[in-house]
């Protein structure tokens, strides 16, 4: 009954996603600015019970893990401590209105059969059927049984072309990561040729340069990618703390702002005293930036294609408001089959759970920690221009 009870609270929560609602009826939830921190983990406890779940809670999800979350990640009470967790969990919470419909048709067929064809009460005395002249109302499970591969190769298909979504974008920035350090730091080696003094201020107003534009670039990507209501006020004041006021207000006023921030570096890099071979290795890490936002501008723009994702939905909701006509005689074994209310809301909880999760992985972007990434590598760009380079050795 405790099971059943959290179910119920489950399905009967307000929610923001749901597939039998329109969409212009989400809850509509006040995104707070980005901030340089990197947001991730739970939500505090004074956050908006909107915030657990729907779009709210995206920014919750951006989780960066180190030694010590891995330990408790795969620590042996972990089955424990996520079954606990199923009545907090925001995918779970999202899907409260689908999980409602199935188990409310499983509920109405089990008191519909009674009153047509006989219930037993609370003393175990059988009675018969109030309404004679109705039928009772069942499905065979034959079909069922036949579709469940067919539903399953959708749903893995659908699950595995939204993971390969997010890994692709994760590994976009992966690149940008490694990418970055490498241009810094061929910068800072190579600076000054054939045996030229080098101003010790100059060059490290030079590598300063380097250091910020290619920051700007990726922070300026960073907001291409988020939704402009979260992010457009950190963006603003992040590049008019760190840059110039006229290498700010021109990229924050072009109409495409990374490709701005990257003719900026590329700028920047020219000046550089070097022989122009070197200059050639460290452009090519600008064309790597280029692929890796045309990459994820390809990811944010085009979704899985949508028939497929509507024909999964379509599927997958006329399957489980039909199950419950098929379950109605396995469960002759319980007091007037009433387990099949509690069995029709665990598998639609977790089959709609399943393409939940593809539809949450689908834009991977709002679910990354951009902004930690981007914060890594302004602080390791700065890091690395600082070294002493050629010529400077002694």
């Amino acid at each position: 009954m405790k099971l059943l009870s959290a179910l119920l609270l489950l399905a009967l929560s307000p929610t923001q996603t749901a597939a039998f609602a329109p969409a212009n009826n989400h809850a509509v939830v006040k995104a707070a600015p980005s901030e340089t921190a990197l947001q991730m983990g739970p939500p505090p406890s004074e956050s908006l019970l909107a915030e657990t779940y729907g779009e709210g809670s995206r920014k919750y999800r951006r989780t960066v893990y180190t030694h010590n979350e891995w330990v408790k990640h795969r620590s042996s009470d972990r089955f424990i401590r996520n079954i606990s967790s199923m009545i907090n969990s925001g995918v779970y919470k999202s899907l409260g209105r689908e999980v409602f419909a199935t188990t409310a048709i499983a509920t109405f067929l089990v008191v519909f059969n009674a009153i047509t064809g006989g219930y037993t009460d609370f003393d175990g005395v059988q009675h018969e059927a109030i309404l004679t002249a109705l039928p009772q109302l069942t499905l065979p499970l034959t079909p069922f049984t036949l579709l469940s591969p067919s539903l399953g190769l959708l749903l893995v298909f659908r699950t595995n072309s939204s993971y390969g979504r997010w890994d692709e974008a994760r590994k976009f920035w992966g690149l940008n990561i490694n990418h970055t350090r490498d241009l810094n730091r061929m910068a800072t080696a190579w600076y000054g040729h054939d045996g030229i003094p080098v101003d010790p201020a100059l060059r490290a107003e030079h590598l300063r340069q380097v250091s910020l534009m290619t920051w700007a670039f990726v922070r300026s990507m960073k907001r291409h990618l988020s939704p402009p209501a979260e992010d457009e006020e950190a963006f603003v004041a992040e590049l008019n703390a760190r840059l110039a006021p006229e290498q700010a207000d021109a990229i924050i006023a072009a109409a495409h702002r990374p490709n701005r921030a990257l003719y900026d570096l590329s700028v920047a890099i020219d000046r550089l005293p070097m022989h122009f071979m070197r200059k050639n290795e460290i452009n090519k890490n600008l064309s790597i930036f280029e692929d890796t936002l045309g990459g994820s501008e390809r990811l944010l723009s085009s979704p899985v294609p949508l028939f497929y994702s509507r024909h999964t939905a379509r599927f997958l909701s006329t399957w489980l408001l039909l199950l419950p006509f098929a379950m109605y005689e396995p469960f002759k074994g319980s007091w007037n089959h009433v387990m099949e209310i509690p069995a029709i809301a665990l598998a639609s909880l977790f089959l709609f759970g399943i393409e939940e999760l593809a539809t949450q992985l689908e834009e991977p972007f709002t679910i990354l920690p951009m902004q930690g990434f981007c914060d890594k590598i302004g602080a390791n760009c700065d890091e690395i221009v600082g070294w002493r380079g050629q010529g400077l050795d002694e």
